[in-house]
C-alpha cells in the first residue's frame, strides 16, 4: 500500500472528501517525522515502533575508489515490527 492508496481507503471508508483525507494522512506522517526529529519514540502497540538509533563514527572505505574515509556519527530511524503484525504477516492463507 502506498500513500495514495491509504488516502483513497480513508476517503471511501469514512466518507471524506479527497482533500480532507489527504490532510489527515499528511498530518499523521508529518507529526511522526516531527516526533522522530525531536528524538521521541513512536509506537502503535502490536503494529510497530520507530526510534532513533545513534551510530558512532567509524573508518570506512569508498567502494568505488578504495580510499579510506572517516564516516561521521549519525542518528537514523530504527523500525521494529510488533508481535501482532509479525503473527499476522506470517499467518498461513486459507
Amino acid at each position: 500500500m502506498n500513500k495514495l492508496k491509504l488516502i483513497e481507503t480513508l476517503k471511501d471508508r469514512c466518507s471524506l472528501s479527497p482533500k480532507k483525507a489527504t490532510d489527515i494522512v499528511d498530518l499523521f506522517f508529518f507529526e511522526m517525522a516531527n516526533a522522530l526529529a525531536k528524538g521521541d519514540r513512536i509506537e502503535l502497540r502490536g503494529l510497530w515502533s520507530f526510534h532513533l538509533k545513534a551510530y558512532k563514527s567509524y573508518t570506512g572505505r569508498n567502494p568505488k575508489t578504495g580510499k579510506i574515509v572517516q564516516v561521521a556519527s549519525k542518528k537514523l530511524p530504527f523500525f521494529k515490527c510488533g508481535k501482532e503484525l509479525k503473527e499476522r504477516a506470517d499467518y498461513p492463507p486459507n
